[in-house]
């Protein structure tokens, strides 16, 4: 196994396995490719326990390190999913909301560990590539919004 140049490390209390695994069930060309146990006890956790989880988020490569408890998640680092239409949309959502997780603001959630996740349909993306009155109206939209609603998006880039 290769491992990658750079990878994401993310920082759990206890349960990377669980969520690396939620993930790879969650979400296309997501996986967990290896479990490593403590070598010994350490200060949050005993000899044999999950201590770091190898896994890739759509592809992106991951370490979720079994840490304890002092550092929390914080919207500073999100993964930013992006959806074809309102369907795959939902499906994201409400996997990460309806498994413990929670809504924010402007296609914002956190999952039940505390990572933040953006879940962003790409008419929104083009919406703001566009520029111009394209994108404040469509930016205007999605700032009234919890999760991003396609069919609003698409009306404000149109100006209905």
């Amino acid at each position: 196994m290769t491992v990658a140049k750079n990878t994401i490390c993310l920082w759990f209390d206890k349960d990377a396995e669980d969520a690396a695994r939620f993930y790879a069930a969650t979400f296309p060309d997501s996986e967990v490719t290896a479990v490593h146990r403590a070598p010994s006890d350490y200060p949050s956790g005993k000899k044999g326990d999950v201590l770091t989880v190898q896994f890739t988020v759509c592809g992106i490569p991951c370490l979720g390190l079994n840490g304890g408890p002092m550092f929390k998640q914080t919207e500073a680092f999100s993964f930013q999913i992006a959806t074809d239409d309102q369907a795959e949309t939902d499906r994201y959502w409400n996997a990460i909301v309806g498994n413990g997780g929670q809504e924010s603001a402007c296609g914002w959630c956190k999952d039940r560990w505390g990572l933040s996740w953006q879940i962003t349909p790409r008419v929104l993306t083009e919406a703001m590539a566009a520029g111009g009155e394209e994108a404040k109206r469509a930016f205007e939209a999605m700032m009234e919004m919890t999760k991003i609603d396609v069919a609003r998006i698409e009306a404000a880039r149109r100006g209905d």
